[in-house]
């Protein structure tokens, strides 16, 4: 075993980080110094800036995290920008491991003609936008138009969905971003059409995020039975699988209801794919085909167009169909995976495929994005164990007792000024102040200037 603490940088501050610091500092075998590093000023990734701010009890994961950061084992630099204020070359002299938790920063696209028309954007941007992540706070989403497109059925897509068809009472006690609030009080949307290109058995959203849909103050789920019946290998799954069999008895029932009498209407769509974005520089519609479901020889079943088409009357498109990784300055990138290659963990030189000594991966950068938030933590798990299989092979960085100065040099060389656990607990306790008098969980703060500027009184 080494002769002093073995020190890990890990690059991102979300889930999958904090559960791969969690199980650094819980085992007993090896000891251990963790730095998180994230560009952003906030810890918590996804949970501050991806779950919805009508779902406060996932977000009471947090606390979880909190602990580990309180760790005197635990350090975490926010505003600190891999590739830019710290590289994999100037902190291998520093730190004997480094593990990358970068996640799945970027979204799919549809391929369709008209995707770049304003007004066609990812779920992802609307969703930072309306959870106050600094880099969107200026997406200004045209909510005057009466129909939104949302593309995909997934958790992500209702979301979106779900905020859109909102009543302002149901969103002021949530901690969605002012901006976003005061945006949606005088959001126009009538008409939200969440569309999936196969069958309601295939769907992706879980039975909680399609129930909470038939419980909104000012919104109907509108639902065909035509397109609620299933094929022979839909039926099995739906047999099969509890999930699958509970979505499609809601939606059933959504069926049965009808059109509903409130003012806004959430039209479920299966088997259809939008074909075509129209518009004149602006969404004006979107050309969607109806599909049929053709078993693979592996057993998938892939949506085929049909050549019926149907024109949707919308002035937004809202595309959730998938995430993925984006190039780690320094490390190697699978394109297509779009994730960074590795061995359970230990990231592979990809013309060798051998492991990289030092370098492991976690989460979504990891196995591409799949699971909830909780997925994470047997993935970092497993990191870690083979992480710890690795300490007493490790080349040692040359740094011991000056490696604390190291790192302050080494930022302050890059004209950093981060933001430390300490700092975030203070701007944390002053948006939990400024939500109280609103009855909110908290009134975020957008940016680290005025992070900054509220913690100094000025």
């Amino acid at each position: 075993m080494p002769d002093r603490a073995v020190r890990i940088a890990i690059i991102g501050a979300g889930p999958s980080a904090f559960y791969a610091a969690a199980a650094l500092i819980k085992q007993e075998d090896v000891e251990v110094r963790v730095d998180l590093f994230d560009r952003l000023p906030a810890p918590y990734g996804l949970v501050r800036y991806g779950v919805a701010p009508d779902h406060q009890r996932i977000k009471s994961v947090a606390a979880l995290y909190e602990k580990t950061a309180s760790d005197p084992r635990v350090r975490f630099f926010g505003c600190v920008e891999f590739g830019k204020h710290i590289t994999i070359d100037n902190l291998r002299p520093l730190y004997d491991m480094v593990v990358f938790a970068t996640g799945a920063q970027s979204d799919r696209s549809l391929g369709i003609p008209g995707e770049d028309l304003n007004g066609s954007m990812s779920a992802t941007e609307f969703v930072a936008w309306y959870n106050g992540h600094p880099d969107y706070k200026d997406l200004n989403p045209d909510l005057s138009v009466e129909g939104v497109a949302v593309v995909g059925v997934g958790n992500v897509a209702m979301d979106v969905a779900r905020i859109l068809a909102k009543s302002i009472d149901e969103l002021k006690e949530t901690d969605i971003a002012d901006h976003a609030l005061e945006a949606l009080k005088d959001s126009k949307v009538k008409n939200i059409y969440v569309l999936g290109r196969r069958g309601p058995a295939q769907a992706k959203f879980t039975n909680p995020e399609i129930k909470e849909f038939g419980k909104l103050e000012t919104a109907d789920p509108v639902v065909l039975a035509s397109e609620l019946e299933l094929d022979p290998h839909s039926a099995t799954t739906v047999e099969q699988n509890r999930m699958a069999r509970q979505n499609v008895e809601i939606l059933r029932e959504y069926a049965e209801r009808g059109q509903g009498d409130k003012a806004r209407k959430v039209h479920f769509r299966f088997l259809v794919s939008p074909v075509e974005i129209h518009g004149d520089g602006k969404v004006s519609g979107i050309k969607i085909e109806r599909n049929k479901l053709v078993s693979t020889e592996d057993g998938y079943l892939n949506a085929e167009g049909t050549g019926e088409f149907e024109e949707l009357e919308v002035g937004m498109v809202l595309r959730s169909v998938g995430y993925k990784g984006v190039p780690v300055p320094g490390m190697p990138y699978d394109k297509r995976k779009g994730t960074i290659p590795n061995d359970h963990g230990r990231v592979l030189n990809p013309e060798t495929g051998n492991p990289i000594p030092g370098a492991y991966v976690v989460g979504w950068a990891k196995r591409g994005p799949t699971g909830v938030i909780g997925t994470n933590k047997k993935d970092a798990e497993e990191t870690v164990e083979l992480l710890l299989e690795d300490v007493p092979h490790i080349r040692r960085a040359g740094v011991e007792a000056k490696a604390e100065q190291k790192l302050e040099e080494l930022l302050e060389g890059a004209s950093c000024k981060y933001v430390s656990f300490d700092e975030w607990q203070k701007f944390n306790e002053l948006e939990v102040e400024r939500g109280k008098p609103q009855n909110r969980p908290r009134v975020k703060f957008i940016n680290i200037d005025e992070m900054r500027a509220a913690s100094s009184g000025s």
